[in-house]
């Protein structure tokens, strides 16, 4: 399937696949490339600015999936006892074809794709990230969605004897998340099985997560085991824990402070404690690409 979306990734940004087996550094900063790449500064940072090494190490050592722990560490600690073979997905509600799908079905019916993102935690820390998937329209489009729904709504395994985390109330489990349909089928949001051209690690949301990589990290869910079609706003999980806080769009915003810190600038994972921290981009630099979703709303409407 050909990309339906602008690549602002040039030739000079990408090195070849045995650079990256030697463990050189990512340096990030493209919209999106194929391959599996490191990468130059590229289009969106602020002129001299250059992220600082984004290896496959940090991202899958530098995590929050709270089902494993409130740690950075835990979900790499505790991951390796999930079980994600066999796995399904339900899809579900306004949909012409209901059903339990295979993971390995679904896997069948889909073009695996090679895109590197920007990923910016609400934390206020930023990563870049070269995934593998598929756009999430393609699914849903499998699924047939029905002309009344409105919007699309997650959620994520609960696994008690895997997940340790789900033993404590720190969330409403299981972990629920949704977004408007036309986010949903925006050729951006995509759902990832790999990194770096690997499985996706079960700490980075195995097998199957969602990315929408103008958002704050906590949209993208993670280990997703139902998919509903609705016409109405879906509950979200850090929505309902504290509403002040964490609104139901959640759009990556320099402008727009969380209630307690800055959303000004971000530091990258990878940089030190003491890493230089980058000014943060509206919508994490994909404004042109889906600034007109919210042309009609106001920067707190969008939160």
């Amino acid at each position: 399937m050909a990309l339906r979306w602008k690549n602002t990734l040039k030739d000079h940004h990408v090195t070849d696949e045995a650079a990256f087996l030697n463990r050189r550094q990512l340096m990030g900063g493209a919209a999106a490339g194929v391959g599996l790449a490191s990468m130059g500064a590229g289009a969106g940072f602020a002129a001299g600015e250059t992220l600082e090494p984004s290896a496959y190490e940090d991202i899958t050592q530098y995590n929050n999936f709270y089902e494993f722990g409130t740690g950075k560490d835990d979900p790499a600690r505790y991951a390796g006892d999930l079980t994600t073979k066999p796995w399904s997905v339900e899809i579900g509600g306004m949909v012409d074809k209901p059903g339990r799908y295979a993971f390995e079905d679904i896997l069948k019916a889909m073009t695996i794709e090679e895109r590197i993102y920007r990923f910016r935690c609400v934390e206020a820390w930023s990563m870049v990230v070269p995934w593998n998937g598929f756009e999430l329209a393609d699914l849903l489009d499998m699924a047939g969605v029905q002309s009344g729904a409105k919007y699309v709504a997650f959620e994520t395994a609960v696994l008690p004897d895997e997940m340790p985390g789900v033993r404590f109330p720190v969330l409403d489990w299981p972990y629920v998340e949704g977004l408007r349909l036309d986010e949903a089928m925006h050729p951006l949001t995509m759902m990832a099985t790999g990194i770096y051209g690997k499985d996706i690690p079960n700490q980075n949301g195995a097998p199957l997560r969602l990315v929408v990589p103008w958002k704050y990290g906590f949209k993208s869910i993670k280990s997703i085991v139902k998919i509903t079609l609705t016409d109405t706003q879906p509950p979200t999980s850090w929505n309902k824990a504290n509403a002040r806080e964490y609104g139901f769009y959640s759009n990556v915003n320099p402008e727009l402070d969380h209630p307690r810190w800055s959303q000004a600038s971000e530091r990258v994972v990878g940089g030190g404690l003491f890493a230089k921290r980058i000014p943060t981009l509206k919508l994490n630099g994909y404004e042109e690409e889906v600034g007109s979703l919210y042309a009609d709303m106001t920067l707190q409407e969008t939160f």
